[in-house]
């Protein structure tokens, strides 16, 4: 297929870009690199621009295109900056996905496959969550992915436009084989914190709640590694391009560790002292995140690779410890 990546030098997308050239599809990106890292994808074309501007769009599409596919990753993903930027997040997360959307009407793209996220459900009333939860975002970042998600189904009857929405819980790790990797500025992501902290670029992890409902008083979360999300990815489109259902599905492993843990898992893969500061909760965060990743797996065959979290770790450290 000729598939365009959107957020395609970013951590998840870039990971993805690789899982598509693995299986042999041709690749473009479009990626407006205010996170995004050129070198993540070198070999591949990519068009520097914004998703809201529908110019450049146009004329991606007619340079590179038609396209069977797209995976739209570009956004913003910050829940913190959410809350205090609500209209940059509509309009970048919305509006943007909203121009896309149009285009592809226009020109007969087939298959569309969006990164989604688990913070569509808000506080959870059971655990693990199923796609079948209620769909409370407590943040602007997560009301913006519900926002996308509601309008999938409405391209689809109109346009015909096939489509997967992949609501991922805790991405993490590197690719195995050091290609690319984690880099945020500011990085706000559990695991890069702690290995920040182990390289000395941090003086200590802080810790935000130790009194929460869980078995240590810290919060739990679900990982997955990001070579299993690009995985995930590559299914999701195949799983259309052989005539699947569109739907929602969780990406997650199904198993929650707890902040304690991941920083004593941490300190074990590193052999390094990483010293913790106990902090206040922070608002909006719930005590317990972890997937029923049943469907996803049923559904699109999808197996993960890299499920432990001391493996997830390791990898991360081994793109930290060489310099990125």
């Amino acid at each position: 297929m000729n598939v365009l990546v959107t957020g395609g030098a970013g951590y998840v997308g870039s990971h993805a870009v690789l899982a598509l050239l693995e299986a042999g599809h041709d690749v473009t990106v479009l990626d407006d690199l205010s996170s995004g890292h050129p070198e993540a994808v070198r070999d591949v074309p990519l068009a520097v621009a914004d998703v809201t501007d529908r110019g450049a769009l146009e004329r991606l599409v007619r340079e590179r295109g038609p396209f069977d596919a797209v995976m739209h990753f570009a956004g913003k993903i910050q829940v913190g900056e959410s809350v205090r930027k609500p209209d940059l997040y509509f309009h970048v997360n919305v509006v943007g996905t909203l121009h896309l959307l149009e285009l592809l009407a226009r020109h007969g793209t087939r298959w569309f496959v969006f990164s989604s996220s688990a913070a569509v459900y808000g506080e959870p009333e059971t655990v693990p969550i199923p796609e079948e939860h209620p769909l409370r975002p407590a943040s602007p970042y997560g009301e913006t992915k519900r926002a996308v998600e509601a309008m999938l189904p409405w391209w689809e009857e109109a346009y015909g436009l096939r489509w997967v929405s992949l609501r991922y819980f805790n991405a993490a790790g590197a690719d195995p084989r050091g290609r690319t990797g984690e880099r945020h500025d500011p990085e706000t992501h559990l695991i890069p914190v702690v290995l920040q902290v182990a390289l000395g670029r941090r003086d200590a992890v802080e810790v935000y709640g130790t009194d929460w409902p869980t078995a240590d008083g810290t919060c739990v979360r679900d990982f997955v590694h990001v070579s299993d999300l690009a995985t995930a990815h590559r299914l999701a489109l195949e799983h259309l391009g052989n005539g699947g259902a569109s739907g929602c599905f969780n990406l997650g492993g199904g198993q929650g560790w707890s902040v304690r843990q991941v920083i004593e898992v941490c300190r074990q893969v590193t052999g390094r002292p990483i010293p913790v500061r106990e902090a206040p909760r922070r608002p909006g965060d719930p005590a317990v995140l972890v997937a029923d990743p049943a469907r996803a797996r049923r559904q699109l065959r999808w197996q993960p690779q890299f499920s432990s979290l001391e493996t997830i770790v390791r990898t991360a450290w081994d793109w930290h410890k060489a310099g990125y």
